[in-house]
């Protein structure tokens, strides 16, 4: 059986982070980025999923490690803000 995009678990795995307390935090930041990165590169899907989860989670109180590392993965792997 093919393995699903990763685009599409990615999208899928931040359904919890946002319907469990609501805010994304540092292990949940990481889950979705080692997901993205475990073919060592981030495509435009990977780009454009992650993107969206950044925004929603910037809507609310984020812990300033959980933002430095948002920051920090939009820089090294050009996902828009």
């Amino acid at each position: 059986m093919a393995q699903p995009k990763s685009h599409l678990e990615i999208a899928l795995a931040s359904i919890p982070v946002f319907t469990n307390d609501g805010t994304l935090d540092v292990t949940e930041l990481q889950k979705l980025l080692d997901l993205a990165l475990r073919d060592a590169t981030v495509d435009e899907d990977e780009k454009r999923v992650l993107g969206n989860i950044f925004k929603q989670a910037e809507l609310g109180t984020l812990d300033p490690e959980v933002q430095r590392r948002i920051d920090q993965a939009r820089r090294q792997h050009g996902i828009p803000a």
